[in-house]
């Protein structure tokens, strides 16, 4: 009877003790997929750092390769430039990439072209008084601009060869009494500066003057100025991100790449432009008009100081 009796709590026992086991692995079994969920889920709730472009365009208005209803190149003044990312207008020409943290200027062949240029832009224009274009600077008053950009795609031409577009600029402009004095019927005057992304190189030209001994009324004129050869950096940029500076000062012109590689100007032809006023220009100004032909630059950022 106690044999029975001791079989039988034996059996009790190690019953009791297979259930609890069974169930302490299904406990655990569930704790780890819940933590497997819960870590899914967190996953998940990730979102992707958005990056904005260190860019205040509080000076600045930007004509874009779109006409506006007088069938001119469109274009957006401060203050309504700091919302352009709303402007279904600008959309396809000027828009924030925030996955790089760059503002994109798209530019293309249409018929939005600005006087005495065959080519369309998406290019900044730089305003010292936001929405005024009549107050510029001289190189005797000086200037800095810096900015950081990539080319980000441009299209080949028929043999090949990466079509190129003007990155940056100085411009000059006449005051409204030299225009009246040489009997121009705007403001406009030769770039003393164009810088250019050029087939993965950057190019810089300049002007020189035909006649060192031109008075200075002749020089207010755009045909006393001819093209230099122009000046390639030895680095090679390509697609990647890179940096120019472009420092002005009384009869000097000084382009800096990447920090490391300078073109310095100091000549009489720089000394002499010291007559023209001058602004900065940046962004996307394409160099060609063939059929289905584009390109897209990106800003990451862009400073300007006097």
């Amino acid at each position: 009877m106690k044999n029975f009796r001791k079989k039988i709590l034996i059996t009790i026992l190690i019953g009791f003790i297979s259930v609890n086991a069974i169930c302490q692995e299904n406990t655990n079994s569930v704790t780890e997929s819940d933590v497997k969920v819960e870590k899914s889920n967190k996953k998940k709730k990730k979102k992707k750092k958005v990056k904005l472009p260190n860019i205040d365009l509080s000076h600045w208005k930007v004509t874009l390769p779109v006409t506006n209803d007088k069938g001119k190149p469109y274009e957006i003044d401060p203050p309504e430039i700091l919302d352009f990312a709303n402007n279904e207008i600008a959309k396809p020409y000027m828009y924030i990439d925030s996955t790089k943290g760059a503002i994109v200027f798209h530019a293309m062949p249409t018929e939005s072209k600005t006087a005495n240029t065959k080519y369309t832009r998406s290019e900044l224009r730089e305003q010292m008084v936001p929405g005024d274009n009549n107050t510029n600077w001289t190189f005797a008053d000086g200037a800095y601009m810096k900015g950081k950009l990539a080319m980000d795609e441009t299209t080949r031409d028929s043999d090949g060869k990466y079509h190129r577009t003007i990155i940056m600029q100085i411009h000059g402009r006449l005051t409204n009494e030299q225009r009246d004095l040489i009997g121009q019927k705007d403001n406009n005057a030769p770039p003393i500066l164009k810088i250019y992304w050029d087939n993965g190189k950057v190019r810089v030209k300049t002007k020189v003057l035909k006649n060192l001994s031109a008075t200075d009324e002749e020089l207010l004129h755009e045909d006393a100025w001819d093209n230099d050869e122009g000046f390639n950096f030895e680095q090679e940029v390509g697609f990647r991100k890179f940096t120019l500076e472009v420092k002005i000062s009384d009869g000097k012109m000084v382009i800096v790449l990447n920090g490391n590689e300078f073109k310095v100007y100091e000549s009489i032809h720089i000394r002499r432009w010291g007559i023209f006023e001058n602004y900065f220009k940046a962004g996307n100004y394409f160099q060609s008009r063939d059929k289905g032909s584009y390109s897209k630059v990106r800003f990451y950022e862009l400073e300007v100081s006097h």
